[in-house]
């Protein structure tokens, strides 16, 4: 078992899952699930505060017990809850949980009745026809959890950006502990900021390559070991994610990470270029015949194509060598552009800190304004806000501004859309708000033309802001559901309202596409972070690399501008 925050979150992932299979306690549930979040998104590893266990129980939401786990984790490598957990159950049954449709209750009936324990099993016994022969299923939902299965099997594994950013940094710590290391970067997806990762690329450039190899083939997280030579190294982490090191001389440091940080089409497109002027690019560098001409760094490598630089996150051959050649490369956005955050929650409703710590914790992360935007009362599983209570923190945040310095908070709300389009609190209560935050969480197989409906609805209320997670994705979890984006954006345009770019990365809702596609249709998005704790502001970097994948500039961002000309924007979508 991994030892990293990312492995001790994934261990109390594991615990909850299995909890939920059992049908357990769901306070307990909840317990393993709020410290999973937690330990994720803490800034510090947990390893290192091995000389002083008692401070797990200082971290939020961690109580004695689940601070004694992180210390049994730490010190062992193991967790004792865990194991007894796994040999009561068959192994694959947790993974049913991935696929669409399938919740804890649904699992258990299908092991239970169908004798289904892995997702291969429930697509033979739905071919067969055994799944719509139980009480409660019927021959739609055998249909449907079939293609969620085989949809499944087919995408292979895959990392989300969030858990590969945490190994990244992790294992790149360690290797920089290594001498003679003179730069260290993760290439790959990773790098172009892909919502997934299949595997880390890690290129170290060093003057004593065997050193710097000896140290990753012992890195503690290593389960096993697929090649190792002076040049080139590869393995597998316990968590399952194949890493992969490359040792590259100075000299083609450049080239190198061309290559290898992709997209192959890219990659492919710059040969082409390169052929035609007669030269050769390999990851050694650029060559013409066998005099190398470039390679050094990645600019020089661009320059002999007659091309400028062209950021990591746009290499995927969808128009910008073409836009590189004719000057015309987006300025993209940063995340020190980043002003504000429009999206953030407390623990009025679902989220896990008060509102004087999300804003505090806002403001370390260098926002001047955060908005709080609590559920409203429609869903009931986040404990939403009704119009008495928004009533109460309307006036808690007013309090809040006549004492804060460095940072503004506005008040709004993250109010659901019912399925007829009409929001659940009227406007009467809503219009003492500087925003309004609206999203579908439910409803979700409506057909695309109902859908579409709903949403376009609920933008011409009298008080809309901005369209929460647009197309409703949970990252491997659950598909996008059915909508016409290109509308949305067109309408939303008209209403003067605004999409999210949702940084949280389960969802990075809208995806690229969606950002190229608003930013295309001269429609300006809000990048937040939907944050539930005080680390869940790190989430901003993540949208902000979507949004950089999205071509997105700071001028295409509303949370980018001073408060005051955000506030004119805002208002004039709350009549």
């Amino acid at each position: 078992m991994s030892t990293t925050n990312a492995g001790i979150g994934a261990i109390f992932d594991e615990i909850a899952d299995w909890l939920e299979l059992d049908q357990a306690n769901a306070f307990r549930i909840r317990a393993y699930r709020n410290a999973a979040r937690t330990i994720d998104s803490w800034p510090k590893p947990l390893a290192d505060f091995t000389d002083r266990p008692n401070a797990y129980a200082e971290l939020p939401g961690i109580g004695e017990d689940l601070a004694e786990k992180i210390d049994e984790i730490v010190r062992t490598g193991s967790c004792a809850q865990l194991k007894a957990l796994r040999r009561a159950h068959p192994r694959g049954l947790r993974e049913l949980l991935r696929i669409p449709g399938i919740g804890p209750k649904r699992a258990s009936r299908l092991f239970r009745e169908a004798g289904v324990t892995t997702p291969r099993r429930l697509v033979v016994a739905a071919r067969a026809g055994r799944l719509s022969a139980m009480k409660g299923f019927g021959p739609r939902m055998e249909t449907d959890l079939l293609q969620a299965a085989s949809a499944y099997l087919a995408s292979g594994h895959r990392w989300k950006l969030s858990f590969a950013a945490q190994q990244a940094e992790a294992i790149s710590r360690y290797l920089h502990e290594s001498k003679g290391i003179a730069s260290l970067d993760v290439a790959g997806s990773y790098r172009r900021q892909q919502e997934t990762v299949g595997d880390l690329d890690i290129l170290a450039c060093a003057s004593r390559g065997t050193a710097v190899t000896r140290r990753f083939l012992a890195y503690p997280d290593v389960a096993r070991v697929l090649s190792q030579g002076p040049t080139r190294s590869s393995v597998v982490l316990k968590n399952g994610l194949q890493v992969d090191l490359r040792v590259i001389k100075p000299d083609s440091l450049g080239s190198a990470l061309v290559y290898f940080t992709g997209s192959k089409a890219h990659n492919v497109a710059l040969r082409r270029i390169a052929q035609k002027e007669g030269m050769k690019i390999n990851e050694y560098g650029v060559y013409r015949g066998e005099r190398r001409i470039a390679g050094e760094t990645e600019q020089s490598v661009y320059a002999t194509l007659g091309l400028p630089p062209i950021p990591p996150e746009l290499r995927e051959n969808r128009g910008e060598i073409e836009c590189a050649r004719q000057h015309r490369l987006p300025a993209l956005i940063e995340r020190s552009d980043l002003r504000g955050d429009l999206h953030v929650h407390t623990d009025a409703s679902d989220g896990h800190a008060s509102l004087a710590d999300m804003v505090d914790a806002a403001r370390k992360a260098g926002l001047s304004y955060v908005a709080i935007t609590d559920h409203s009362r429609g869903l009931g599983v986040a404990h939403g806000l009704d119009a008495d209570r928004l009533a109460r923190q309307i006036d808690l945040i007013d309090r809040l501004n006549e004492t804060s310095r460095g940072i503004t908070v506005l008040k709004g709300i993250e109010i659901e859309i019912l399925e007829d389009g009409t929001l659940d609190l009227p406007a009467s209560v809503l219009r003492r708000l500087d925003l309004v935050v609206g999203a579908v969480h439910s409803h979700f197989k409506l057909s695309r033309t109902r859908q579409t409906e709903r949403i376009l609805r609920a933008m011409d209320q009298p008080c809309f802001s901005i369209l929460a997670h647009p197309t409703g994705r949970l990252i491997g979890e659950r598909e996008a559901y059915e909508v016409d984006l290109d509308r949305l954006i067109r309408h939303a345009g008209e209403r003067k309202c605004f999409l999210e770019v949702n940084a949280h990365p389960d969802r990075l809702d809208l995806n690229d596409i969606g950002c190229r596609m608003a930013r295309d249709g001269g429609m300006r998005v809000a990048i937040c972070s939907d944050s539930h704790d005080q680390n869940g502001f790190a989430a901003l970097r993540f949208g902000i690399g979507q949004a950089r994948r999205g071509w997105l500039q700071s001028s295409d961002v509303i949370n980018t501008l001073p408060l005051k000309e955000l506030r004119t924007l805002l208002k004039a979508t709350m009549t």
